[in-house]
């Protein structure tokens, strides 16, 4: 059973229940940790996408490099009519190498958690593709999504870029696909980027640039828990910490305490040691046939998978074969 909240001196409409129910109970734990998904506030979503241009950061330059080389042959494996579905859009800059090769789709429907970035962004490609019909859809894409009423009945294809399914611990990736199969439909596509095991300096230096960006998209996360739930992180308080963990084939982002310090969030408060981290994020690399056994106990069938010529990322076309109930 949850702890009750703290009362809040804030109007509690101002205030996220869950979030705060989140972050008090992931800092109650032995280790503390944050969700990942809380990182894409507007600023966050910002920061973001500074990462995806750093010299360092090789999976967007590659997943996008496949997209341009593939993209015609993705399309032609897709059904005419489709509701392309993407999950955690984001930018948009993926989606925009698939649609020219989509002339004929029902609509398109980004789904987002970050409402005014999604907006934003959503207003930008229709104006870019006047003739597609764009459904953008607030939501925790990790939860169960209700598309448009009126799509119900067009083949269902999923967008799920940018290996964040690397984002989740190998059992819940296999839930959330899982949940993906049953919200697209029986006999659906879904197209999912997968970044891929490599040398251990590539992966260290891609989650710890040397200008500091994802250093400060890490720290931003405290910046909003101050901003939205009362907080009082001293943000000179903390550093970023990133590394490959080779025996568990992932990198773990931190939040490292610099000193013993005392932290209250809406009154609750935190002690940290001196060195104690906040958990913020893990980031999974598979191999090409260690996602294929992932997919398949979630219910799909691996259909083609295309890669670079270094073997750094992978775009894997996958179809639904069953409806897990469970």
């Amino acid at each position: 059973m949850n702890a009750p909240l703290p009362h809040l001196e804030q109007s509690p409409a101002r205030i996220d229940r869950t979030f705060l129910q989140d972050v008090i109970a992931g800092l109650r734990a032995p280790q503390k940790h944050l969700s990942a998904k809380y990182f894409y506030d507007r600023r966050g979503s910002d920061l973001f996408e500074q990462i995806t241009r750093l010299p360092e950061y090789y999976p967007t330059r590659t997943e996008l490099a496949i997209l341009d080389q593939y993209g015609p042959e993705i399309a032609a494996g897709l059904p005419p009519g489709a509701a392309l579905v993407e999950f955690g859009s984001g930018s948009t800059a993926k989606v925009r190498r698939l649609l020219p090769h989509l002339t004929d789709l029902a609509a398109y429907v980004p789904i987002d958690v970050s409402e005014e970035f999604l907006r934003s962004e959503a207003e930008e490609l229709g104006r870019d593709f006047p003739r597609l019909r764009v459904e953008p859809v607030a939501a925790d894409f990790t939860r169960p999504v209700t598309l448009p009423d009126d799509l119900r009945d067009a083949p269902k294809v999923g967008f799920f870029p940018g290996s964040t399914i690397g984002n989740f611990e190998p059992e819940i990736a296999a839930a959330l696909l899982g949940s993906f199969a049953r919200t697209l439909g029986a006999g659906a596509t879904l197209v999912v980027g997968i970044d891929l095991v490599k040398d251990k300096a590539v992966l260290d230096a891609a989650y710890d640039d040397a200008a500091g960006v994802t250093a400060a998209f890490n720290l931003n996360l405290l910046t909003r828990i101050n901003r939205e739930l009362g907080a009082d992180f001293d943000l000179d308080g903390f550093a970023h910490q990133a590394f490959f963990d080779e025996n568990l084939g992932r990198i773990e982002m931190h939040l490292v305490s610099r000193r013993s310090q005392l932290v209250t969030v809406a009154g609750v408060p935190f002690h940290f040691a001196s060195g104690e981290t906040i958990h913020t994020e893990n980031s999974y690399k598979y191999t090409v046939p260690g996602f294929r056994a992932l997919a398949r106990g979630a219910g799909w069938e691996h259909a083609r998978v295309w890669t670079d010529p270094e073997a750094l990322f992978s775009v894997h076309a996958l179809t639904s074969s069953s409806i897990r109930r469970h």
